[in-house]
């Protein structure tokens, strides 16, 4: 842990991605979409999902969302998954999403969700998740 966030919250669990907030996603007053973020979200969740569900995956629900605050943008954001639960092909994950100061190293949460994948074959049909 770097000594600049001792005492501080880090992300929880694994970084799945990581960008910048660009102004081609932002509003007139310069705070990022949350449509973005949230599709931004899904694809981090889709990264951990895949990994665990060792091929396909798909997206069936976004069971909560919060948004602790805005996104701006230049915004060096990190989107962090935990698999919090896995069921026969279902898989609960959190999704945290936090800027962290290029200059500094602080993190900074800003939104947190959680959704649900599913295994999948290529035809599209579920499938039971394979064993670690």
């Amino acid at each position: 842990m770097h000594s600049t966030n001792e005492n501080r919250p880090m992300p929880r669990g694994m970084l799945c991605l990581q960008t910048i907030a660009m102004p081609a996603d932002a509003n007139p007053n310069g705070d990022i979409f949350g449509g973005w973020l949230v599709s931004q979200m899904d694809l981090a969740a889709g990264v951990a999902a895949r990994i665990r569900a060792k091929g396909r995956t798909a997206t069936v629900a976004i069971d909560a969302m919060v948004f602790l605050r805005p996104v701006k943008v230049g915004d060096i954001v990190g989107f962090y998954t935990d698999i919090l639960s896995t069921g026969r092909s279902s898989m609960k994950i959190l999704v945290e999403v936090w800027a962290v100061s290029d200059l500094t190293g602080v993190h900074t949460k800003l939104t947190e969700g959680l959704f649900t994948f599913v295994a999948i074959n290529d035809q599209g049909n579920t499938r039971e998740l394979s064993k670690h």
